[in-house]
């Protein structure tokens, strides 16, 4: 196992994107990290959330596309986003969740660890998880609950899949994880990266999704470098997967490929990072364009909602 591998970012799609900017950064806590636009559809923004600069493994984006229709998680889809927290914050989130009137599922162990369940306004199917893992990891100082108890990044996520066997292959061979544990029909795969570390897969999943806003639309795994990247890309081609050319992120560069399962994969590289056009201090102050549309500015702010932060 690698302490670089693991989960890069994930990506989902919402609807109003002013109440998604204000569950992530109010309610749970996490800064605004880059707010930008989809690359491939200008019209609407691309929100980055994430811990204090926005580390790999961290990093939960949206493109909230407000005129679709409500999606429901099922098999070939990530169904399941954990977020890690502290050994001794579960009782912070459970009194605090209840306080704000959220619906959440009372704590309960998975894997010897403690678990809540809960939903973002889209239908984001949410968990905390106390992981030993991030217990010295400091959380986020300005942010919106005391630091002790605060988010640190991705605990992990949980993949639907019809028959789970090559999407394991898959986890193993080329992204950095292996199988360390089995209850019933959920698998339990992990690397030794500090946050990010964990998918877990249900096997024979019989849950008919759809896509829509509160899916998760897809999944990145870290790379440390392009080369490491490149050498990734080479060894899936040559496996039979259809992979995209390399595209630059400007805080990134990703390929893209679909799983065994129909779930749309990326791989990462973790640089070159996000204060690549902002400093550390304004990450996620103000709209960021890559260098191609920069001359389309005023077209595609016009056409943006004003977001309240």
């Amino acid at each position: 196992m690698s302490h670089h591998k693991g989960i890069h970012h994930i990506t989902a799609v919402a609807g109003d994107p002013q109440q998604n900017l204000d569950f992530y950064t109010d309610l749970l806590g996490m800064r605004l990290v880059k707010k930008t636009i989809n690359f491939d559809d200008p019209s609407v923004y691309h929100l980055y959330y994430g811990d204090e600069t926005g580390k790999p493994g961290s990093i939960l984006t949206f493109f909230p596309w407000s005129h679709l229709q409500s999606g429901e998680p099922g098999e070939g889809q990530v169904v399941a986003i954990a977020f890690a927290v502290p050994e001794n914050a579960l009782n912070y989130w459970s009194d605090f969740l209840e306080n704000k009137q959220v619906d959440f599922m009372e704590p309960f162990e998975r894997f010897g660890k403690q678990v809540i369940g809960f939903q973002d306004p889209d239908g984001l199917h949410l968990e905390l998880v106390a992981d030993p893992k991030v217990n010295e990891i400091e959380g986020r100082p300005d942010g919106s609950h005391p630091q002790e108890y605060a988010i640190r990044g991705f605990h992990g996520a949980t993949l639907a899949e019809k028959d789970c066997q090559l999407t394991g292959q898959l986890l193993e061979t080329h992204l950095g994880f292996t199988h360390v544990n089995q209850l019933g029909d959920r698998y339990l795969f992990e690397t030794d990266a500090e946050i990010g570390s964990v998918i877990e897969i249900i096997d024979q999943s019989e849950l008919n999704g759809k896509p829509g806003t509160g899916t998760v639309h897809h999944i990145a795994f870290r790379a440390e470098n392009e080369e490491e990247q490149m050498s990734t890309r080479r060894a899936l081609l040559e496996e039979g997967y259809h992979l995209t050319e390399q595209k630059d992120r400007q805080y990134f560069k990703s390929v893209y490929f679909h799983e065994a399962g129909g779930i749309l994969f990326e791989v990462a590289t973790d640089g070159p990072g996000f204060a690549t056009d902002e400093s550390l201090s304004d990450l996620g102050t103000s709209l960021q364009l890559p260098p191609w549309l920069e001359k389309r500015r005023n077209l595609i702010e016009a056409d943006l909602p004003e977001l309240q932060y």
